[in-house]
């Protein structure tokens, strides 16, 4: 089975290329998805030690975890050791259903990839692009995004061009997401033949 990890900077279209692949028939795994199931799950108390007051109803609350560590560069490092290594078991287990189930090809949507070292635990990269008056215009059209809060993402981020410059593939979803769905088709004919 080959592993494709799908990545790209914030409001590039990620989400969006990972259902094509998923409507292609390619099993797919959302490391977002997989946040949001942990932060009502088994992430709970480990974040509630590390950052107290963040859980409301038994459940993170992104909002006032997000005022704790947007912009705290150790904050984040220290989130980040608490919920990657649980975002990655759940990877683990994804994978190997994926396995036993006969499929060809397996996708990790993994919106930090290369900031995490996790480009050895795929075999293919394919990276989701646009032009950059296209993602900040995406990006700032979110509910509750500032372009203060866009500055700081993006500063956590390897840069667009060095992504692409990294990447097997690239799906650049600035042209439409027809020519986006027709990139994902191509990969998924080329790395099944």
């Amino acid at each position: 089975m080959i592993v494709i990890g799908l990545t790209g900077s914030i409001g590039m279209g990620k989400s969006t290329t990972a259902k094509m692949f998923a409507e292609e028939g390619v099993p797919v795994h959302d490391s977002d998805e997989a946040v949001h199931r942990l932060y009502s799950g088994a992430a709970v108390p480990l974040v509630e030690a590390a950052f107290p007051g963040v859980t409301v109803d038994g459940r993170i609350d992104r909002t006032l975890l997000g005022q704790r560590v947007i912009g705290n560069t150790e904050a984040i490092r220290k989130l980040e050791q608490i919920v990657h290594p649980l975002v990655r078991a759940d990877a683990d287990a994804f994978l190997a259903r994926s396995r036993a189930a006969g499929a060809k090809l397996a996708v990790l949507d993994i919106p930090l990839l290369f900031e995490t070292g996790g480009r050895d635990r795929v075999d293919k990269v394919v990276v989701v692009s646009a032009p950059a008056a296209v993602q900040r215009e995406r990006v700032l059209a979110r509910p509750g995004m500032t372009a203060e809060k866009f500055e700081a993402i993006l500063a956590r981020q390897v840069p667009d061009a060095e992504k692409r410059r990294l990447a097997d593939f690239v799906v650049d979803t600035g042209a439409g997401m027809e020519a986006a769905r027709e990139a994902v088709r191509r990969i998924v004919a080329d790395l099944s033949a």
